[in-house]
């Protein structure tokens, strides 16, 4: 295997061992793609202004999120099916995360239940929660993420009508795969995927299967998801989910300053500017083009985080520049975790961190703290 030096090295590995329909649910966004692709696209013409002759000695990239101590500013954001990335994928992740010091997030969609994220990790996890019909399966979960000592719950404000993502449709995308000739070719160039499969129980939804009534299997499973998803969701059902959590809530899928306003007033203590990462509405703007609007209007409010295209920790210093006090790595991570397990993961933030730090000393500035637009080229970016 040769030296990893970058997130494009780790996407390359993953692509490799992980099977199609598990890598391509991860690297593929909905329709045309455009705005998966823009997500990433419009950090590259963003440009940093060089300073020279200044001491860069004992720098920090150390932060909060929601009150949370972070080495650097960049929490793990919750992505489905992580354990069908490697083996009990989501408990490497949390591992990953906790020994770094950065925060997790596990998704309701998870191979890894709550209870397991809670069995192999010390620190406190975040959980993140889609808005369902059935109440009392929430209020079920809610409990349950208390139950873990989960200190926020993320709720995720963009999937209620699910956007066509063209690869998942001709993969068959399922947990576990289906046993078509297509599927049993392609898992055959995969053995360690395989063997790691084989010695883990976790293979199915293990937050929904054995929780929710009605949720015996993977067939009750797919027709509970498709009835559940809520299209009805309003701000008050999101005044119902503060109330049943009480604790930290981060709203996540935020684009528009309206809805970023409305986030704030109805009490987020953080919310996420969020394509999906370009997974739902395809043709809607970058996350870092939506941000700066998004910063001014709410940023001293509630605290503004943004994720989507993240491959770099230049790519996080200029997210911090423009104003966002936090990101969320979903794709990075999940590339890292397809291509070496946890040490994968680590390697992923490893990088991400060594690229801020160095970006931010070329910058001038030993801590992030006092970075702001003015380490960015004006006219490269979007204020």
């Amino acid at each position: 295997m040769s030296t990893i030096t970058c997130i494009e090295d780790l996407r390359q590995l993953a692509q490799r061992r992980v099977p199609r329909m598990f890598y391509d649910y991860v690297d593929s966004g909905s329709w045309t793609e455009s705005t998966y692709k823009a997500n990433e696209a419009d950090f590259q013409s963003i440009q940093f202004r060089q300073r020279v002759a200044v001491n860069m000695e004992n720098r920090s990239t150390a932060t909060r999120m929601v009150g949370q101590a972070a080495r650097m500013p960049v929490a793990i954001a919750p992505v489905g099916l992580t354990g069908m990335q490697h083996a009990d994928g989501e408990i490497h992740a949390a591992r990953a995360a906790e020994k770094f010091g950065v925060p997790f997030t596990l998704s309701t969609m998870s191979i890894c239940s709550i209870e397991d994220i809670a069995e192999n990790t010390s620190s406190p996890f975040w959980f993140q929660l889609y808005m369902m019909r059935d109440r009392d399966a929430m209020r079920k979960m809610i409990q349950r993420a208390h139950d873990a000592r989960c200190s926020a719950l993320v709720l995720t404000l963009d999937l209620q009508v699910i956007g066509q993502r063209h690869k998942d449709i001709k993969n068959g995308l399922s947990a576990p795969p289906k046993p078509t000739v297509r599927n049993i070719l392609n898992l055959a160039t995969k053995p360690s995927w395989c063997l790691g499969m084989l010695a883990t129980q976790r293979r199915t939804f293990r937050n929904l299967v054995g929780h929710v009534k009605g949720v015996s299997d993977m067939r009750s499973l797919s027709a509970w998801t498709n009835e559940q998803f809520d299209p009805r969701l309003s701000w008050s059902d999101i005044d119902w989910v503060r109330d049943q959590w009480g604790g930290k809530l981060i709203l996540k899928g935020i684009m528009e300053v309206e809805d970023a306003e409305l986030a704030a007033e109805h009490g987020a203590d953080a919310i996420v500017v969020s394509n999906h990462g370009g997974r739902q509405l395809d043709g809607a703007p970058s996350t870092i083009r939506a941000l700066p609007a998004i910063v001014k209007a709410v940023g001293s409010k509630t605290e503004v985080w943004m994720d989507g295209g993240i491959r770099s920790g230049q790519d996080v210093l200029k997210a911090w520049a423009l104003g966002a006090r936090g990101t969320m790595i979903g794709r990075a991570m999940a590339y890292g975790l397809g291509a070496m397990g946890e040490a994968g993961v680590t390697s992923c933030l490893q990088l991400l961190h060594k690229e801020l730090d160095t970006s931010m000393a070329f910058c001038g500035r030993t801590n992030i703290q006092t970075v702001d637009q003015s380490i960015l080229v004006p006219g490269t970016f979007h204020s």
